[in-house]
């Protein structure tokens, strides 16, 4: 097995002075999903076009299933499913006849392909309903079963969950993260919303303005939001030391001359204002806190939150 289905080095886009994606070193792992996270504009579909081909990169390499994927294009992307912004259906076919039209000119060999596909991602054989009396989630389903047709291993899908309603959200939710457990499927899938990353991302990627500022497993990201005390006092320094030598906690950070932040949260507050107030330090404030996701995103980006 491949030790990634998806790493690029130096992957890099420009538009004449405009960068939009820049010296991007991706890598994701066989039988993951992995969410790439990004505000709007900041190279999600631009970085998915490149690692199908679809757009030449400035400079760096795209490697697929441990290959380089420049000159191979004909072996390597046939193992690939994706839906990059809207599936182009005839409006005026069902569902069944423009899978069935595809089918035929990809050469898929698996006579019940059509059928299988439309079953697995929810959607009625041979229905008369056209294509244009779809709902947005139907028209997400379809989309994604066009990515299935010809079973591949890896699936690259730009916002999936974009414009649906929230029962949508969670059905395709359930769907993708079946994908993976029982059918096998790699998936890279970018999104704007924060919230629906977590709670589907084995790994996660933070792209802004082009650049990859953070790559983990959503395990290890979720670990960096932490319940702590903030706590104000004249001489930040002087406390510090009490916290060390009176109270034996060592699991704080000082933020500036008069503000700590303390994790341990084993200790009864009165105890620390007791220690305190008897080397002369006065509690000024003290608040309990607790850091979100929302608030790591804001912080690395430097910018306001996510959706």
């Amino acid at each position: 097995m491949e030790e990634y289905l998806i790493e690029t080095r130096g992957l890099t886009k420009q538009y004449g002075s405009q960068t939009a994606v820049q010296d991007l070193d991706l890598r994701l792992q066989p039988g993951h999903i992995y969410g790439l996270l990004g505000r709007n504009g900041a190279g999600k579909t631009t970085t998915m076009k490149m690692l199908l081909g679809l757009t030449r990169p400035t400079r760096g390499e795209v490697f697929l299933f441990g290959q380089p994927l420049a000159g191979r294009e004909k072996a390597l992307l046939p193992r690939v499913g994706c839906l990059i912004e809207a599936p182009g259906f005839y409006p005026n076919l069902t569902a069944t006849e423009n899978l069935a039209l595809f089918a035929g000119l990809r050469g898929v060999p698996r006579r019940d392909a059509v059928a299988y596909t439309l079953q697995l991602v929810g959607l009625p054989y041979r229905d008369k309903k056209l294509c244009r009396d779809y709902s947005m989630g139907m028209k997400q389903r379809l989309g994604l079963a066009l990515a299935l047709l010809h079973d591949p291993e890896l699936l690259i899908l730009d916002e999936p969950i974009n414009g649906l309603d929230p029962i949508g959200i969670a059905e395709m939710r359930v769907f993708l993260r079946r994908l993976c457990d029982e059918q096998g499927k790699t998936i890279l899938l970018s999104s704007h919303i924060l919230s629906e990353i977590a709670q589907l991302a084995d790994d996660v990627g933070i792209l802004d303005r082009g650049r990859l500022l953070e790559q983990t497993g959503m395990a290890a990201l979720e670990a960096k939001t932490r319940r702590y005390i903030e706590l104000k006092v004249p001489d930040a320094r002087q406390a510090s030391q009490l916290l060390d030598s009176a109270l034996h906690i060592r699991d704080f950070t000082v933020l500036d001359d008069r503000t700590l932040r303390l994790y341990d949260l084993t200790l009864p507050p009165d105890r620390l204002n007791r220690v305190l107030y008897e080397n002369g330090l006065t509690i000024l404030e003290l608040h309990q806190c607790e850091d979100t996701l929302e608030d790591y995103f804001r912080q690395i980006t430097g910018g306001e939150g996510i959706g």
